[in-house]
């Protein structure tokens, strides 16, 4: 049976972790809070604080009494770094684009179905980018909490997938939605295509530069 004792910060972290990502999108409280801080002052607020909040998260989770669920095994670390260099090449050619149909686009008036980018391989590219970061975790975390943290985030990206999927129809309409989401499934890189791989290829190296020392594990082949 699992103990009770030490699980306290873990659970309490993981409730406002949720909350702090449900409230402040929800249509009344974000229009407001753009209101005070302009929206490009929300985005930047908002991403500080799910950053901020999600670095606890994982640092309760280690913290959290240890139930091993499987042990370690060498190929664990090879789909980690193969799956983590998927998810961060989607999310370099997906962040800051335009995406009508998802969360994080970015003057979404642009968008053109004829030339969706990474959009015309999968409609939710950073919901994408976020299961495969959660499925890359995975199996070198065998600890019940680490497990229930990234299954849950992993959870969360495909249930969220088909929530704005139904949301979008319903905001758009259906003859809209289905003209900008009728898109061929392939992926041509352009010229800033290819920038923005060789930047998340960069950023790849900095962010297993800074595991050992931010999140107290270091990732090894």
């Amino acid at each position: 049976m699992v103990e009770s004792q030490g699980w306290g910060e873990f659970i309490a972290v993981f409730a406002a972790f949720l909350l702090s990502h449900s409230i402040p999108t929800r249509p009344s409280v974000k229009k407001r809070l753009q209101g005070y801080l302009g929206p490009a002052g929300f985005t930047i607020a908002y991403s500080l604080l799910s950053l901020g909040m999600l670095y606890w998260l994982i640092r309760a989770a280690g913290r959290a009494p240890y139930v091993e669920l499987w042990s370690p095994a060498p190929w664990q670390a090879h789909v980690a770094f193969t799956l983590m260099a998927l998810a961060i090449a989607i999310a370099a050619l997906a962040i800051g684009r335009p995406n009508p149909l998802s969360l994080g686009g970015a003057h979404d008036e642009r968008f053109d179905p004829r030339h969706p980018g990474i959009v015309g391989w999968h409609r939710h590219p950073l919901l994408l980018a976020l299961l495969l970061w959660s499925l890359a975790h995975l199996p070198a975390n065998g600890a019940l909490a680490h497990v229930l943290l990234f299954g849950t985030f992993a959870g969360f990206s495909l249930l969220g997938m088909r929530l704005i999927d139904r949301r979008k129809r319903h905001d758009l309409g259906a003859v809209r939605w289905q003209e900008l989401s009728s898109t061929r499934r392939m992926f041509h890189p352009t010229g800033s295509g290819l920038l923005r791989l060789g930047i998340g290829a960069l950023a790849y190296a900095g962010l297993l530069a800074l595991h050992g020392p931010v999140i107290g594990i270091q990732p090894a082949f």
